[in-house]
């Protein structure tokens, strides 16, 4: 066990980690099975996959496979909803814009790394005014989509970062197996798409019951005693 936080850079996933959105995409997903005539998924089937790029998270719910202009119908009505047409509400979790501001005052560099295509996640970034919070971003329409660890890797040439020296936080055993992969140690969050169970079961380094409760951790990593976080695991 470290003796004191080595890290650099924290990755955020976005969606169930730093945003609480989950309703408005399982609710955009639903419309877009419906609109494609396909067989109705069930909320729980569509939770799980959140945090996987859209076409990674249609394999997952079609195995048998789908006529390309079905899949791209998917695509399309998806992304429509997700941006324009539902009116599911999507906010940011409690905290979390006062917990950016002071994990950048401690000199972390920040970044995102999320299932969202670029163009999702550059309107929210706008529309909440945080651009200017993350150093560099990756998405799942420009590189792999998670568990694959090649937007971490990305993430860590671009800024110049060690493995050893970065942090992934996030809500699915996606983003701990994709921290794994790329030699980088992981924190999940209980709040978010997948259970406590499925977080436990891929072994984050601690399960937070709160996003917020990172700045607690992270000023005590390597320290049991102090740290109740750490003992949930």
């Amino acid at each position: 066990m470290r003796a004191s936080n080595p890290y650099k850079l924290l990755i955020f996933d976005w969606d169930g980690t730093l945003m609480d959105s989950l309703a408005k995409i399982v609710a955009c997903l639903h419309a877009a099975v419906v609109r494609a005539g396909l067989p109705p998924r069930t909320d729980a089937q569509l939770r799980h996959i959140i945090g996987l790029g859209i076409h990674e998270a249609i394999d997952y719910l079609f195995p048998e496979g789908l006529f390309p202009e079905t899949r791209q119908l998917v695509v399309e009505t998806y992304r429509h909803q997700f941006l324009y047409a539902d009116m599911t509400p999507a906010r940011l979790f409690d905290g979390v814009e006062a917990m950016l501001d002071t994990l950048s005052a401690r000199g972390y560099y920040l970044a995102i790394a999320t299932g969202k295509s670029r163009s999702g996640l550059d309107l929210l970034l706008r529309e909440l005014g945080l651009s200017h919070r993350f150093h560099t971003s990756r998405c799942a329409d420009e590189t792999c989509s998670k568990p694959d660890p090649r937007m971490l890797i990305e993430i860590l040439s671009e800024l110049d970062v060690e493995p050893g020296q970065a942090l992934m936080i996030g809500d699915t055993e996606f983003d701990v197996q994709m921290a794994k992969y790329a030699g980088v140690d992981a924190v999940a969050v209980s709040h978010g798409a997948h259970t406590r169970q499925q977080l436990l079961a891929a072994s984050p380094l601690a399960l937070l019951e709160n996003v917020t409760n990172l700045l607690s951790w992270l000023a005590c990593e390597g320290s049991v005693d102090i740290c109740p976080e750490r003992q949930k695991t």
